[in-house]
């Protein structure tokens, strides 16, 4: 049986879980991302919330490096919606640029974006047609 000699007692109204396991507590609490890294990627799921950014963002994961003109006839936008989405995802990082001539060519910044969106992009697959948990 586990040791409970570190449980605070909480009153009932206020939770409706009425015992906290306090060391679990407190070792979350030291895992938890700072207040900028929380602010960081609040910021950064803000962007990837826009349909068009994501469908220009799949189209990066799945063309590899493109130019802006490409990139709007893929995803079906116009080329100054393109580029301001594109200019978007720069300011934070999410794809990079590579410049040749006066052209530009984006990628996905790193293997953490293209990893991120290809496992949201798998898990919207995977739960496709399952019943919701509500």
């Amino acid at each position: 049986m586990k040791d409970r000699s570190n449980v605070v007692v909480m009153e009932p109204d206020a939770c409706s879980v009425p015992v906290v396991d306090a060391d679990r507590v407190a070792a979350v609490r030291r895992a938890l991302p700072s207040d900028d890294t929380v602010q960081d990627l609040a910021q950064i799921f803000g962007l990837l919330a826009d349909p068009g950014r994501l469908r220009m963002m799949a189209a990066l994961l799945e063309g590899g490096e493109m130019c802006v003109c490409d990139l709007a006839a893929a995803t079906g936008q116009s080329m100054s919606g393109a580029s301001h989405a594109l200019r978007l995802l720069r300011m934070r990082r999410v794809v990079k640029v590579r410049r040749s001539g006066r052209m530009a060519y984006y990628q996905l910044a790193d293997s953490h974006v293209r990893m991120l969106l290809d496992l949201a992009i798998t898990h919207a697959r995977h739960t496709e047609g399952e019943p919701n948990d509500g």
